[in-house]
């Protein structure tokens, strides 16, 4: 939002930024206005409400009865999203049957209603309406908030280090056509990884274990099958042995010659381990997200500069919500580009 004189608090613009994004993937480009504002509203109202819900997932008979006042807001939650939902779901599946064969899929609804599921007597069916409701809901819920922290710690960085920022801003006028792709920008994909370095999500990250047969080696150290790995990412990256001067900000880690040359976001290549849960998946989503980062980071760098306000150092300070975020929402003055040159 903006609060005067070209200062803006971005994280309210970001999250409707992505929101924006998200919603298009799931429902498909033809939402409009009213459709997201729609779908934003609630799944920030979801948001809000989601954690307080995770008591029902143990003895859900008794949390009921417990935390009855509590159960029926998470019922009316869930009517609410079968209402917005289910209508663009309904038109998603009317587009689809007027195509015909040559429908091309848009949207993630549109793979939704592809799929058929497997029955136990050998047939099998088409998911429900509800069941996609679902499951748009865990997509809607999952990158939004976690993207809009990656984005504004990279901003938070870029805005105090303007000599990285007008480098950047180089880099991205250099690209032909505007046209932004990682392999053309290998300093946006830098500035974006040491901030996540230096800002990871969470100090750890889920357990693993080994995912062989023998279980695995991991540093010189044997690793037995299904035992528990955990591992301390914000020590890790905070580790000079590693990392020199890790407290500075310096995307240079990351290109050639740099100590983050190679990283392996995944450890799949290297580690092979795997997390527990949730069906074992490896940093689901992963890459839609640092995708999204890349592409808002160097839209927003590219049409504008961004500097501290005069007497409003950035605030550093760290709180922890579902992942660590700015204690402080992200203060700038921007100045449009074409008005600085």
């Amino acid at each position: 939002m903006r609060s005067g004189k070209g200062v803006v608090v971005i994280e309210g613009l970001l999250h409707d930024a992505v929101f924006h994004v998200i919603a298009c993937m799931c429902f498909g480009q033809g939402l409009d206005d009213a459709a997201i504002a729609a779908v934003t509203s609630l799944q920030r109202q979801f948001l809000k409400e989601v954690v307080g819900f995770q008591v029902f997932g143990s003895s859900p008979k008794v949390s009921r009865l417990l935390f009855w006042r509590r159960y029926q807001r998470m019922l009316s939650m869930r009517r609410r999203q079968e209402e917005v939902f289910i209508p663009l779901i309904r038109a998603c599946r009317a587009r689809r049957n007027a195509s015909g064969k040559s429908f091309e899929m848009d949207c993630y609804v549109d793979s939704l209603i592809s799929l058929r599921i497997p029955e136990q007597d050998g047939s099998s069916r088409h998911l429900t309406d509800g069941e996609i409701v679902a499951l748009c809901t865990e997509l809607l819920s999952g990158p939004v908030d976690s993207t809009v922290n990656m984005l504004q710690w990279a901003m938070a960085n870029l805005v105090t280090r303007p000599d990285i920022q007008a480098k950047l801003r180089a880099e991205i006028n250099s690209v032909a056509d505007g046209q932004v792709e990682e392999e053309h920008l290998p300093y946006l994909r830098a500035v974006v990884l040491e901030s996540l370095r230096r800002h990871p999500p969470a100090r750890f990250i889920l357990p693993h274990a080994a995912a062989g047969e023998n279980g695995t080696v991991l540093d010189g150290f044997t690793v037995p099958k299904e035992v528990s790995v955990n591992f301390t990412l914000g020590d890790m990256a905070m580790d000079k042995k590693v990392w020199p001067d890790p407290t500075q900000f310096r995307p240079e880690r990351f290109l050639p010659g740099g100590e983050g040359e190679n990283l392996d976001l995944t450890g799949s290549k290297e580690i092979k381990m795997m997390p527990f849960g949730a069906g074992r998946r490896m940093c689901p989503g992963i890459d839609v997200s640092l995708l999204h980062v890349n592409l808002l980071v160097a839209t927003m760098v590219r049409a504008f500069q961004w500097s501290e306000v005069p007497g409003e150092p950035v605030d550093f300070t760290e709180t922890l919500e579902l992942t660590i975020v700015m204690k402080r929402p992200l203060r700038a003055k921007v100045v449009p580009c074409h008005a600085t040159s």
